[in-house]
């Protein structure tokens, strides 16, 4: 069967559609939403404290941090994705459900399902994170994974007192892109 690029497109948009819906993450009620986004949060967070234990006592004394459900598509030179996640505030125990958007430039192909966690290391941080929400950076990274199957290089980057943790969760990419990823409250479920 042969493929064309169109065909790939469609069928990229199809499996990142269906891994942001799926997840019960955008069907049913707030109430329902918001449950399911914090059984998202704590999944991820406890695959992090299990690959880098370390991450616990940082989180519990950084200001905040944003745990992000995304799923992304590259082929060849565009780069789309979208997601949703909740940020915590640790100074009062707040927590705000968001969206998120990116587009990218950059040469690669895939589809790929992973988590984001940011760590706000101060007041600061957190605020322009809730105030501006947008970020700006390069990505590029491998990966090929299927439930436990596969591997996935992850990454770890500090950047205006902000850590960023990527764990993958299913997918198969291979790209390397320069995006620009918005992120902005869901006022349905705040």
């Amino acid at each position: 069967m042969r493929l064309t690029v169109r065909s790939l497109l469609i069928l990229a948009l199809i499996t990142v559609l269906s891994a942001c819906t799926a997840t019960g993450m955008n069907r049913g009620s707030p109430e329902e939403r918001r449950q399911a986004i914090q059984e998202m949060r704590n999944d991820v967070l406890s695959e992090l404290y299990s690959i880098k234990p370390d991450t616990r006592v940082q989180i519990g004394s950084a200001s905040g941090y944003a745990v992000f459900s995304n799923a992304n598509i590259n082929l060849i030179l565009a780069s789309f994705g979208g997601g949703i996640g909740v940020v915590h505030d640790n100074q009062n125990s707040r927590d705000i459900y968001m969206r998120m958007g990116e587009v990218g430039i950059g040469i690669g192909a895939g589809v790929k399902d992973f988590r984001a966690v940011f760590v706000f290391h101060d007041d600061d941080a957190l605020d322009r994170f809730l105030d501006v929400g947008i970020s700006v950076g390069g990505q590029a990274d491998a990966a090929a994974k299927a439930g436990d199957l596969g591997a996935a290089v992850g990454g770890e980057a500090v950047v205006d007192n902000v850590t960023v943790y990527q764990l993958t969760q299913s997918g198969l990419a291979l790209q390397a892109t320069v995006k620009g990823t918005r992120y902005w409250q869901d006022s349905q479920l705040n």
